[in-house]
């Protein structure tokens, strides 16, 4: 049986925004998600952007760590910003197994010496699209039954820039080069995607609805109706089943790797086989 971690990337105001938006936070999203794929794990939920956080003592009595996605900044350098730093370099260092999306992946690699900031190319809002593994990517684990490209839900304008010395990118798109990334330090490892593995489609909805004035200042909507057009329409693919969400799949050039929770979920699902297993 898996016992996991699982370290909400959010500060406590984040998370009542997403609770309002969404019903629950972003680690009790992904618990669901987990205990899904895996129906005997245990999942511990900490926030360790408080700093009044019950954070564990004992990292390796547990199997793995796993970091959701946050607004914050690791730029910004705030005390919420360099604890979540601090957690990561402990497990790492204490050889735990980590996995992160978004916000995750930045933090790995800014703790190993890579460099994440707000990405030239700009954002990605709602899917990160024609996502292809790199060569090395192409026989990873972690991307493994992943088709020769495929979309995913994103939604982030920060991202990693610069890899750390000596990891393995393992895929990318023409916005951004490192869309997942494995990296090796201390006795510990990360596997990580800048996309949503974990996302259902209505809580990709929910999330668009609360970034509406980033959008629309990043000149991919005209207004927060319009981001909430839009958001309306991803969330009624959520029931891929009735024929208007087929017709909304068509409108949106989204196949079963979007759709399909199975297909959507790879990544996580790569992660915990390999936690099962208890390959490093």
């Amino acid at each position: 049986m898996l016992r996991l971690l699982i370290a909400d990337g959010n500060d406590r105001a984040a998370r009542d925004r997403h609770v309002a938006a969404t019903g629950r936070t972003s680690a009790e999203s992904y618990a669901a998600v987990v205990q899904a794929l895996a129906p005997d794990a245990t999942c511990h939920l900490i926030s360790p952007a408080d700093a009044d956080a019950a954070l564990p003592a004992g990292l390796p009595d547990f199997d793995g760590l796993i970091f959701t996605g946050s607004t914050l900044k690791v730029a910004d350098g705030t005390p919420a910003v360099t604890r979540q730093l601090d957690l990561m370099r402990s497990a790492l260092e204490a050889g735990l197994p980590v996995f992160g999306s978004c916000w995750g992946v930045q933090v790995a690699a800014t703790v190993t010496g890579g460099r994440a900031a707000g990405n030239p190319r700009g954002p990605e809002y709602g899917f990160a699209r024609a996502i292809s593994a790199t060569e090395e990517g192409r026989t990873h684990a972690l991307l493994a039954g992943r088709p020769a490209s495929w979309d995913a839900p994103a939604i982030h304008s920060d991202a990693v820039l610069a890899p750390p010395p000596g990891a393995r990118v393992l895929a990318g798109n023409r916005i951004l080069g490192i869309q997942a990334l494995e990296i090796r330090y201390g006795a510990g490892w990360f596997w990580g995607t800048q996309y949503h593995p974990e996302l259902d489609l209505d809580e990709l909805a929910a999330m668009l609805r609360l970034c509406d004035t980033a959008i629309v200042e990043a000149g991919l909507a005209e207004d927060a109706a319009a981001v909430a057009a839009y958001a309306n329409e991803i969330a009624a693919l959520q029931d891929d089943q009735t024929d208007a969400a087929h017709r909304l799949a068509w409108r949106h050039g989204v196949g079963p790797e979007v759709l399909e929770a199975g297909l959507r979920r790879r990544e996580i699902g790569n992660f915990l086989a390999r936690l099962s297993t208890g390959e490093a």
